[in-house]
């Protein structure tokens, strides 16, 4: 990590925030031996088990065909818990990915959905954000990903999402480098697409924090990180799940997208000047996986490969439906914060409307 974060703050012998936050953040999961977190992963099993009771699923869970959330699923499996796995397909699927989420489906037997997104629609919300000229492009994505998850475990009756997210790999991600309020802020994305969006928002998937408040609080939804919980290796489960599921590899962190290794191999950095690369290998660095040397040589690559990234300079602007010299002049607007738009009140302590939101829930 480096000042390209400009909160980052280092110490007398040079270690910065991340690395502190990192420990005390994780200690109860990453600091403990394998034995603890064994005994820790089969309480929780059996807790989840329990909460599933009286339902078809024990738990629900996002798959991309990517690492973290197809070893989530080979361990949901080997743990015997009843799944429900489902993909928000936003049209920027990988051949990659749709194969390794085909293969996870088939050989775990688990139960499997779709969530389509209306690519008209979602096409002009992420031109919407393009033109607000804004640091995170991956709201829309991440947003619709994490409303679904909500909608379904209502839908079924679930009780626990499992997630990928996990210390050894995701640790580190300083909040200068991403819009921290995404995953509940509807009103920011309806603010910016209100303004540079043409069509109408019909059937994008929203989550507002009263929704969020009324899932978590009422519905009772609780999150659960099984790859905490285990000993986690990303090179070393690669391999398994190669070997187990027929899984093939993509390339870059959450590259199983197209739309989201061009923003962070491209976008990110030539726009914002952000390697996200930086967060991502420190991560690695203080999950004791990669010494520091070895990531410094790693940085010393492009952030996306010249192939792959001649491709998608062609193939991005064109699936987004406007030219190479449009794309151009978004790239050279310049940059705002997403707290230049209206956001939710809630950040700024109006908590009445959240409460009259959930009197009203209760009254439906």
């Amino acid at each position: 990590m480096d000042t390209t974060d400009p909160s980052i703050v280092f110490d007398e012998n040079g270690q910065c925030n991340h690395c502190k936050s990192y420990s005390e953040k994780f200690k109860n999961t990453q600091l403990i031996s394998p034995e603890k977190k064994k005994e820790l992963l089969h309480k929780n099993i059996q807790e989840i088990k329990t909460r599933g009771k009286g339902s078809k699923y024990d738990g629900i869970l996002g798959v991309s065909g990517g690492v973290d959330s197809t070893y989530a699923a080979l361990l949901a499996k080997e743990q015997g818990l009843r799944m429900l796995i489902f993909h928000v397909d936003n049209g920027w699927n990988s051949e990659q990915s749709v194969g390794n989420i085909e293969n996870l489906a088939q050989i775990t037997g688990f139960d499997y959905v779709t969530n389509v997104l209306d690519w008209e629609e979602f096409r002009d919300i992420q031109l919407a954000y393009l033109k607000a000229s804004v640091l995170d492009f991956e709201v829309p994505s991440d947003h619709a990903i994490y409303a679904t998850t909500y909608k379904y475990a209502a839908k079924y009756n679930i009780k626990t999402i499992i997630t990928g997210l996990n210390a050894s790999t995701e640790g580190i991600l300083p909040g200068t480098w991403h819009y921290s309020e995404k995953n509940t802020d509807s009103v920011n994305i309806k603010a910016i697409h209100k303004q540079f969006g043409k069509l109408p928002l019909k059937s994008f998937p929203l989550l507002s924090y009263e929704d969020f408040f009324y899932y978590t609080k009422v519905k009772g939804i609780k999150s659960f990180d099984i790859l905490n919980y285990v000993e986690y290796n990303k090179e070393e489960v690669k391999k398994r799940i190669m070997k187990e599921l027929g899984w093939r590899d993509y390339g870059g962190k959450h590259y199983e997208s197209i739309i989201t290794r061009f923003y962070q191999g491209y976008i990110l950095p030539q726009k914002f000047g952000i390697d996200k690369r930086k967060a991502h290998l420190s991560t690695l660095i203080a999950a004791g996986q990669i010494t520091r040397e070895e990531a410094l040589k790693e940085l010393e690559k492009p952030p996306l490969d010249p192939e792959i990234l001649k491709h998608d300079l062609e193939y991005v602007p064109k699936k987004l439906n406007i030219s190479q010299e449009e794309f151009q002049q978004l790239m050279k607007l310049p940059n705002k914060s997403h707290y230049e738009y209206p956001t939710d009140q809630y950040k700024r302590g109006n908590l009445g409307r959240i409460k009259n939101k959930i009197s009203s829930l209760f009254k439906a």
